[in-house]
């Protein structure tokens, strides 16, 4: 039995966490209040998501792994959303196909903000009732986890209906308060590290209470020297390279990545296109159509485009632990992560790097997520989380990049230096970028 003391951690810690869920639940509705019912619909691709379904899937996941699990006398919102609403949990049992979710039209909007409801409820009673129960422990985690997944969510639903919208001819905004102003150019300067045998993965005392399976264990990997860029590549230095024939040269190109150019015929990055006046280029944007702003980061490109434009600035993509090393090693990570552009800023966009790099990188966390060349595979020892939920990560370690940092659409508190986002090489529609890196002697 715990002691009144431990008693009284127990509730306060469950007290923070109930507030925590009560903040990033809300926030999932108020990104959702700007679409219209018909907006939540839309699934313009099978790697996209209504933002019906997200706001769904997300509460499925409480209900599915964390009432059914402790409440007593569960019953089911509804017991068809089972299947609905799963997105990849083989062990939970059937799930709808992916490319099919933008056809579930019932249960609608309504329904769904309702099932939010229900399930909020239930959430918070539970959390009342199990402030120093035998299973605390575990339902702690369950409900961390479940946060974090939130968050994922969010910004797959901002991603989701950006890529939706930009169907639309008449280029509607998603918001209106677009974040940009004249700023001077910033140089691209290098960063040097001696590298050798060093520790990477998630340290608690660095990176906070959680992590994901995927960034454990710490473990030891040898970085030769490198030198790191002082900031992302921005759209103006994408514009040369596409001056210069960028997307018409082969030898630029992984293979794959050229059968990707040839295939989809890319010649501009994704929402992109040639200005009819004036020149330059204009982009697709959760604000709406906007000329492209060359000091900008160059965003939404995929590993590929990032790949080929390293090899055409004579460097080359960071290794994820070459760019873990480089963000642990400016001042204060955590001061440089509050400086971040991320979604909570209303700007929805990357934002030009405002001030001169001071002897370390700047912008390492927030505008763009970050390819690094490293081959997204478990870290020695690696062993997935036990039960249903150990499908979350590890299932999905093949044919995919490691992206570092965190983006403009990102959560604040969600990213840490140990965070390890993971996509296949042709993936655009994310806020993806890059940072160029080279080799020491």
């Amino acid at each position: 039995m715990p002691t009144p003391t431990a008693a009284r951690h127990a509730a306060a810690g469950t007290s923070s966490l109930a507030q925590r869920f009560q903040q990033i639940r809300g926030q999932t509705e108020r990104l959702a209040q700007p679409l219209s019912a018909e907006d939540c619909q839309l699934q313009s691709m099978p790697d996209a998501s209504p933002a019906k379904w997200h706001l769904a899937h997300v509460t499925w996941f409480f209900e599915t792994f964390i009432l059914e699990r402790f409440e007593k006398n569960f019953q089911p919102f509804d017991a068809s959303f089972r299947v609905l609403f799963n997105s990849y949990y083989n062990g939970v049992g059937d799930k709808h196909p992916r490319p099919q979710r933008g056809l579930i039209s019932r249960p609608n909007l309504q329904q769904v903000l309702a099932y939010r409801a229900q399930v909020d409820e239930r959430i918070q009673n539970i959390l009342e009732l199990a402030q120093t129960g035998p299973d605390r422990e575990e339902l702690q985690q369950l409900l961390t986890l479940g946060l974090h997944h939130e968050q994922q969510h969010q910004e797959l639903l901002l991603t989701d209906i950006k890529h939706a919208l930009s169907f639309n001819p008449a280029r509607p905004g998603y918001a209106r308060q677009w974040p940009l102003a004249g700023i001077s150019p910033q140089p691209l300067q290098w960063h040097s590290f001696e590298g050798g045998l060093l520790e990477h993965g998630f340290d608690a005392a660095l990176d906070g209470a959680f992590a994901f399976d995927n960034e454990t264990p710490r473990h030891k990997t040898y970085v030769a020297p490198f030198e790191i860029g002082s900031r992302l590549v921005t759209n103006g230095e994408m514009m040369a390279f596409i001056a210069d024939g960028g997307y018409r040269r082969p030898e630029l190109w992984l293979s794959m990545g050229w059968d990707w150019v040839q295939t989809k015929q890319a010649a501009l990055p994704l929402y992109w296109q040639s200005r009819t006046e004036g020149g330059g280029f204009q982009n697709f944007t959760l604000q709406g159509l906007v000329q492209v702003d060359a000091h900008t980061p160059a965003c939404h490109l995929n590993y590929f485009e990032a790949d080929a434009y390293a090899r055409w600035a004579g460097a080359r993509l960071p290794t994820e632990f070459e760019w873990e090393l480089a963000a642990r090693n400016v001042p204060t990570p955590q001061a440089q992560r509050a400086e971040g552009n991320f979604v909570e800023s209303g700007a929805y966009h990357p934002i030009a790097l405002q001030h001169r790099s001071t002897g370390h990188p700047a912008q390492m966390f927030g505008d763009v997520w970050e390819w690094t060349q490293s081959n997204y595979n478990p870290y020695p020892g690696y062993k997935p989380w036990e039960g249903l939920v150990g499908e979350y990560n590890g299932k999905f370690m093949c044919n995919q990049f490691v992206l570092r940092g965190g983006s403009c659409a990102t959560p604040q508190n969600h990213v840490r230096a140990s965070y390890r986002n993971f996509f296949p090489p042709e993936a655009q529609w994310q806020f993806s970028g890059l940072r160029l890196a080279r080799d020491i002697g």
